[in-house]
């Protein structure tokens, strides 16, 4: 960090700020109250042709405090966390729930549900970067990007740091507080063919530094990824198993949570309505989730409710076996909550894993998607249609990149026409997954 951050006083204060508006909040006349405050400042730069293009130092603070009166439910927020601010803020909070209409679901979590176990899961590594040694980072990701024969042009290379702290308290007596930190580094470069210029890229990001890829390294598989693209042409159209990149079947992955989540389930917004306990995947795959993962990306000990979080198992055996469910959203349903308001955190496969070698000859003729583009996914009736680039594989060889085309199915057909998950695990997210082998999608080509 160029500018000295100190999360120690920081957590102090906010946790001072939140038991403020807390107090406040019940001498005013709340009968319940709940308080989220946070503070996250950051270094980025970006470089491109050697040369410098941005810096900024970033610090960004915020308090938001929701209250019931009954249930009738009042929020409002501020960037300002003085004393005075906070007192207007409760005021604005407790003005609007006087004027809501009252609502049956409304309320903090239920109080046995409050986190007890709070360990330090390892989630906050500071990074003493001075602004130069950030922007010769950059610089040397770039360059050994560029220095690859066949790289023509270059988007950049941008390199971001920061850390901060949050702090989550309400009425029950529930308070909880994590620092965190969160470290990236990424290059985009661009290469030119007689049909035209590609372009791709390539990235690192960690919670601790020391973690984080070699910049050159970076920068050399960012133009082996863009060369490997030159001379693409569009696939065939037709019915076609498909592979999808590590870097995308996590987004598959997402789409499920969207449809598991309690705020679509209970607006009947999802495919996966009424669908707990029947088969969505091959009997063979599960989803974990495991917040209290040591050092992960998503991982902390409490929700944003202050629930304890816990190893939820979403799929099991094929078989949907939970929802994704905040209080709100579980009163809605008649169900309880699964510590998981504001969303689930480190998920991972319970899936047999296959080498990508052996994944392409089971596939034998089909495609395999390295990127999507456009928002084509219909999480109301699960339709998925989305462009794509990526290779043509015959006889289970990679044959040459493709591009301009489009992939179409449905997510439960998706879903249960999962052949196999790839051993190649991409790390770098809260969503730990391989490659997915889809068994037939309809392709639009040429």
């Amino acid at each position: 960090m160029a500018q000295a951050f100190d999360a120690a006083a920081q957590q102090v204060l906010l946790t001072q700020r939140a038991e403020e508006a807390l107090a406040l909040a019940k001498k005013l006349g709340a009968d319940a109250a709940e308080v989220g405050a946070s503070v996250d400042q950051g270094l980025g730069v970006s470089v491109r042709l050697g040369e410098v293009e941005t810096v900024e130092l970033s610090r960004d603070q915020g308090i938001a405090i929701t209250l019931y009166v009954g249930q009738r439910k009042g929020s409002a927020s501020s960037t300002d966390a003085s004393s005075a601010s906070i007192k207007a803020t409760v005021e604005k909070a407790l003005a609007i729930a006087r004027y809501t209409g009252e609502d049956p679901a409304a309320g903090l979590a239920d109080a046995a549900l409050m986190a007890t176990d709070l360990p330090d899961l390892k989630v906050h590594y500071p990074w003493a970067l001075t602004t130069d040694e950030a922007i010769d980072l950059a610089l040397a990701c770039e360059k050994a990007g560029r220095d690859v024969a066949g790289i023509h042009q270059s988007e950049g290379a941008s390199l971001s740091s920061g850390e901060g702290v949050r702090v989550y308290a309400n009425s029950h007596g529930f308070l909880g507080t994590q620092k965190g930190s969160s470290h990236s580094l990424s290059c985009m470069l661009i290469a030119q063919d007689e049909k035209g210029m590609q372009r791709d890229y390539e990235y690192t990001s960690a919670r601790n530094p020391a973690m984080l890829r070699d910049p050159a390294d970076i920068g050399r598989e960012a133009a082996s990824r863009t060369l490997r693209r030159l001379g693409a042409q569009r696939p065939p159209t037709g019915t076609f198993p498909v592979l999808f990149d590590p870097s995308l079947s996590s987004g598959l992955v997402g789409h499920l949570m969207g449809a598991l989540a309690g705020g679509a389930l209970y607006r009947e917004a999802s495919f996966l309505c009424d669908r707990l306990g029947s088969p969505l995947f091959p009997s063979w795959f599960g989803l974990e989730e495991r917040p209290m993962e040591v050092g992960a990306t998503a991982s902390s000990p409490f929700d944003a409710e202050g629930v304890q979080t816990r190893n939820n198992r979403f799929i099991e055996q094929g078989n949907v076996a939970s929802y994704m469910l905040s209080a709100y959203s579980a009163r809605r349903l008649g169900m309880q909550s699964t510590g998981n308001a504001g969303g689930a955190r480190n998920l991972r496969l319970l899936a047999p894993l296959t080498p990508r070698n052996e994944l392409l000859k089971q596939m034998g003729r089909g495609i395999w998607v390295t990127e999507l583009m456009g928002q084509g996914v219909n999480g109301v009736t699960g339709d998925y249609s989305r462009g794509a680039a990526g290779f043509w594989v015959e006889n289970g060889e990679v044959q040459y990149p493709i591009e301009e085309f489009t992939i179409a199915s449905n997510l439960n057909s998706m879903f249960a026409g999962l052949v196999a998950v790839g051993d190649d695990i991409d790390t770098r997210g809260s969503i730990h997954t391989g490659s997915w082998l889809i068994d037939a999608m309809t392709v639009a080509g040429s």
